[in-house]
């Protein structure tokens, strides 16, 4: 289960630490960004939570694979270009204040994370734990 991204205790731990910090982050770089939620159009599992600007958007809409807008590395970040798990956009949504979207997707390869489950295969999506009775993460 571990990565080589350096961050296992975030990614494979069992102990909650949650970023409460990140929006106020988010709103410290330069880009305008919003939120987009992605999901499997399929099963309907939500399998990421991104973000993009407007290049982000008109590149998903132009080319047909989500797109997004890396917050960390600020830069444009086309989601399957190292990994080979591209998702293919179905739909695009966008809420009734337009301050957020949702991408409709066809996962493209082996899964949506860019974490990987004990038999080193990537996992559907972000959300593979959940918190327990005693305030702790499990696999699920």
């Amino acid at each position: 289960m571990a990565t080589s991204s350096g961050s296992d205790h975030l990614e494979e731990g069992s102990k909650e630490s949650l970023d409460f910090s990140k929006l106020r982050q988010i709103a410290g770089i330069e880009e305008d960004v919003l939120p987009v939620v992605v999901q499997d159009s399929s099963t309907k599992e939500v399998l990421i939570l991104a973000y993009i600007n407007r290049l982000a958007l008109d590149e998903s809409l132009k080319t047909g694979i989500a797109t997004f807008w890396s917050t960390s590395r600020n830069e444009l970040w086309v989601k399957g270009a190292t990994s080979g798990n591209a998702l293919g956009i179905d739909e695009v949504r966008i809420n009734c204040e337009q301050n957020s979207v949702v991408f409709l997707v066809t996962p493209q390869g082996g899964g949506a994370c860019h974490t990987k489950d004990s038999d080193g295969q990537y996992r559907t999506g972000c959300y593979y734990r959940r918190v327990n009775d005693a305030g702790d993460l499990e696999f699920v």
